[in-house]
């Protein structure tokens, strides 16, 4: 037996030593990881990191250049048509037809995923309902808002009723309120046993996860909930400092023995310490010396930003003294 399908009972994606190269860049290097059946996976990374590359080789339209994975229970190598039947794929753009009514686009992706005629009323007013277009079906997609669009794009990738959706960045352009409920909609169709698997460079999104990946320059640098990132791999402590002109108080503050970082964040600051007790105290003196109105300064727990931020930081000092070596 593949070792990938091992647990496939209770897997949905597994993948090992996921590679690939485009000539001498490596987009994606020896990334490995499984998803749960039914379970919210999100691969956080900024753009260029390794998102997209991979999600097009679970889903089917491009090869590995090394590596094994299932999707569904069907090798990412070998099965790809096969992936492609029980999957649902939305992209950040949508892939809608804008010059096609909302009624239009539906009929024309029941017909490219040949849904059974008895079946295909019922989806069709499932997606409209869940879209919210019931005054809009026939409507062209061009008018549409961005949430409308959005919900609809979702409504158009799950009419087959798929066990594993593929979400590439389907949030990025949206209102936050439409944002909101597109994620509502993510919870409603893990509830019934979906797997999510979804990318995003939104922080507050990677906490709506059940599970994460952190993704940098093509390799997965930490993964596990966003509780088990914020509290066991962050390998510094966080200040939340609260004063008048955070942003001035930034420069005072960064000079400051055992500072690693400053940060504006909300109304305040979040600062990277090397130790909490010694900061509180060295940043209360030096602000109320400089006459900042000082509300607080504590040691808080880091947000997903804060922790993501020190884990590429501490990759990009791993990789600095290699890179002087080679040199």
């Amino acid at each position: 037996m593949n070792s990938v399908e091992k647990n496939s009972n209770e897997t949905a994606v597994v993948v090992q030593d996921l590679e690939r190269r485009f000539g001498s860049f490596i987009a994606v290097n020896r990334v490995s990881f499984e998803v749960k059946k039914g379970e919210i996976f999100g691969f956080l990374g900024p753009n260029g990191a390794g998102k997209s590359t991979t999600i097009r080789m679970l889903i089917g339209v491009l090869a590995p250049t090394d590596g094994v994975g299932t999707v569904a229970g069907f090798d990412i190598r070998t099965q790809a048509e096969e992936i492609k039947k029980h999957i649902g794929y939305m992209s950040q753009k949508f892939s809608l037809y804008d010059d096609l009514t909302v009624s239009e686009n539906i009929d024309f992706y029941s017909g490219i995923y040949r849904i059974d005629p008895a079946r295909k009323k019922a989806r069709k007013e499932w997606v409209i309902e869940m879209a919210g277009l019931e005054h809009h079906r026939h409507s062209r997609t061009a008018i549409l808002s961005g949430g409308w669009k959005q919900r609809l794009a979702l409504g158009c990738a799950i009419l087959h009723e798929p066990p594993v959706i593929f979400l590439d960045e389907p949030t990025s352009g949206v209102d936050p309120v439409s944002r909101r409920q597109f994620w509502d909609l993510i919870y409603e169709l893990s509830g019934k046993g979906v797997t999510v698997f979804v990318t995003t460079h939104y922080m507050d999104e990677a906490e709506y996860c059940d599970r994460l990946g952190l993704i940098y320059r093509g390799e997965l640098i930490a993964a596990g909930t966003p509780e088990t990132l914020k509290t066991e791999l962050m390998q510094e402590d966080v200040l939340e400092v609260i004063c008048e002109r955070p942003q001035d108080a930034m420069g005072e503050i960064e000079q400051i023995e055992g500072i690693k970082e400053v940060a504006l964040f909300g109304k305040g600051l979040h600062v990277v310490v090397e130790e909490t007790e010694r900061a509180v105290a060295a940043i209360s003196d030096l602000l109320q010396r400089r006459g900042y109105a000082v509300t607080r300064v504590e040691g808080i727990v880091p947000s997903l930003e804060d922790v993501f931020v020190s884990l590429i930081e501490a990759r990009d000092r791993a990789e600095q003294p290699q890179q002087e070596v080679k040199r």
